[in-house]
C-alpha cells in the first residue's frame, strides 16, 4: 500500500509540474485601487491556499455553531 502512496504521490507532483511549466503567462489582477501582476500558476495557487484557509475557518465556526447548539 506504501507503493501505491508514493505512486500517487509522484503523479501529482507531476501534473503540478506540468500545470506550472504550461501557465508561465502572466495575469494583472486588480482590486480596489491596487493591482499585481503575476504569472497564472500562482495565482491558482494563491487562490487554492486562500480557499483551504477560509473553507477551514468556515468548517471550525460550523463544528462549534453545532456543538454549541447540542449542549444547551
Amino acid at each position: 500500500m506504501r507503493y501505491v502512496y508514493i505512486a500517487l504521490i509522484v503523479i501529482l507532483a507531476g501534473i503540478a509540474l506540468m500545470f506550472k511549466v504550461q501557465n508561465l503567462d502572466t495575469v494583472t489582477v486588480s482590486l480596489f485601487s491596487m493591482s499585481f501582476t503575476m504569472r497564472v500558476s500562482m495565482l491558482v495557487l494563491l487562490v487554492y491556499v486562500l480557499g483551504m484557509f477560509t473553507g477551514g475557518f468556515v468548517v471550525q465556526f460550523l463544528r462549534k455553531s453545532v456543538s454549541g447548539a447540542m449542549n444547551r
